[in-house]
């Protein structure tokens, strides 16, 4: 009777050991071949308004590249009459800016604001700043001028101010930043709309000293 009450626990034990294993493995079969977890309607909208289609950010690279071999013999800072001095907005007394009415490409543009002045391409967080820069450009012969935004980012695109200050504020034209047209941002001397641009482009351009 022992003989064959321990065979008998024997094999109920092999037969709910089997049935766990065949259930972990249909569960973990299963789990494997779930469907990922689809974005929001937010987050791909925000990626497809930010995406560069392929090829452009490499041949703007090498765009640039050149630029800047090209402008290596040129003199760094500008003169004296190519300068225009902008006094701080209501919001901001001590905040300074220049325009300077030479174009230069946005890597020389924002080389030049931190070597000849000390500072950096403009960042804009108010309408009041934007509007008294916009005051300030709209005698230049120009249609846009560099401010210090950027897109920057591998997987998750993002506009960015390339002095490291927060994103508060945007004045997009309509239909920007939309896809394509450049990563770097240009204001428009008529209306104070901003566009994006391609980094390669010549450009008078607005410092904050």
């Amino acid at each position: 009777t022992c003989g064959w009450l321990h065979n008998k626990l024997i094999i109920e034990s092999r037969t709910l050991a089997f049935f766990f294993s065949v259930q972990y493995s249909f569960h973990f079969s299963f789990s494997e071949h779930e469907p990922p977890e689809l974005e929001s309607e937010e987050e791909t909208a925000l990626t497809q308004e930010l995406e560069i289609p392929e090829g452009e950010d490499e041949e703007e690279n090498d765009e640039e590249k050149e630029a800047d071999i090209a402008e290596e013999n040129e003199d760094l800072c500008p003169k004296e009459e190519d300068v225009e001095y902008i006094q701080g907005t209501p919001g901001c007394k001590t905040c300074r800016f220049l325009v300077v009415r030479k174009a230069r490409r946005f890597r020389r543009a924002r080389h030049i604001c931190r070597r000849c002045y000390k500072g950096h391409l403009v960042s804009i967080h108010s309408f009041q700043t934007n509007n008294r820069i916009l005051c300030s450009v709209r005698g230049i012969n120009r249609g846009q001028v560099w401010i210090g935004a950027k897109l920057k980012g591998w997987f998750c695109k993002r506009f960015r101010w390339i002095d490291g200050s927060s994103w508060t504020f945007s004045n997009w034209a309509a239909g920007q930043p939309g896809r394509g047209g450049g990563r770097c941002v240009a204001l428009c001397t008529r209306g104070g709309h901003w566009r994006r641009a391609p980094c390669h482009r010549r450009l008078p351009f607005v410092c904050s000293v």
